[in-house]
């Protein structure tokens, strides 16, 4: 489970993906996240469809890998889809068996929400995959540079969430590590009854928690021996400077968007 999680990972590269600003693929992740909500119907999702695929290509991140780094939130999806399906009783029956009955608006919602579903995780996911921690970090602390006129600690708030997307998969893989561990142990986590299965993941959690405050600990102690004092002062050896590939990507993405709102109609 750990090494299929694609969420916080970084996968080096040199394609034109990983040579964009960050700040650039934040700022299109952004509204692209905004924007699959207008969408309405088969054209509109089928743009944004071919509009991550066309990003993924581009990428040159196999596609086979990306799958794979789903596979722990397809139960999210599935089951998105499945409680559409049960509890939406909208247009005509598709399918009875006593009291469960099947519409096919509960379908076509189910099948339009995990969808949206699925388009925003590949997107958001597109950026820890093309974009190192410190990048994410320097973006985050640009963007939000007018912020530091009313005292707010944007490097912080900069820092806290690109040190959290980097030991997501970290937690993982420690998760996965423990379990394996403990199932060498005998102890069940898949069969049994619930209240069974809740009470063998106590030892699951136990030495997660002491786990992630020890590397909690080791990197407070290794920036406080780099003499790491806050934002204030600090200088970037790379500072962020917008290029001609990200005024490209910036009229793409607008194509896309004028695109979007012509096809919604």
């Amino acid at each position: 489970m750990g090494n299929s999680m694609i969420i916080g990972q970084y996968v080096p590269g040199n394609s034109f993906i990983h040579k964009l600003d960050p700040r650039t693929k934040m700022i299109i992740i952004f509204f692209y996240v905004i924007f699959v909500f207008f969408a309405n119907n088969t054209y509109s999702y089928t743009l944004l469809t071919l509009f991550v695929l066309f990003v993924i290509l581009t990428t040159r991140i196999p596609f086979r890998f990306i799958i794979k780094g789903l596979l722990p939130i397809w139960f999210l999806i599935v089951f998105t889809f499945l409680l559409h399906v049960f509890l939406t009783k909208t247009g005509p029956v598709l399918y009875e068996f006593m009291a469960i009955k099947i519409h096919l608006g509960g379908v076509i919602q189910g099948l339009v929400i995990s969808l949206r579903f699925l388009l925003l995780v590949l997107m958001t996911s597109l950026l820890t995959l093309t974009t190192t921690p410190i990048e994410i970090t320097d973006a985050i602390e640009s963007l939000l540079h007018p912020l530091n006129k009313v005292k707010f600690p944007v490097h912080e708030l900069a820092l806290m969430m690109s040190i959290s997307l980097r030991f997501i998969p970290t937690l993982m893989q420690e998760t996965d590590k423990i379990s394996k561990a403990q199932a060498s142990r005998g102890v069940d986590f898949r069969t049994g009854p619930f209240k069974e299965r809740l009470k063998a993941i106590i030892p699951l959690l136990v030495p997660l928690f002491v786990s992630a405050f020890k590397r909690a600990e080791e990197l407070a102690m290794a920036m406080e021996a780099r003499g790491y004092q806050g934002g204030e002062g600090r200088t970037k050896l790379r500072e962020l400077a917008y290029e001609k590939r990200d005024y490209i990507s910036f009229v793409l993405f607008t194509f896309v968007i004028v695109a979007l709102f012509f096809v919604r109609q």
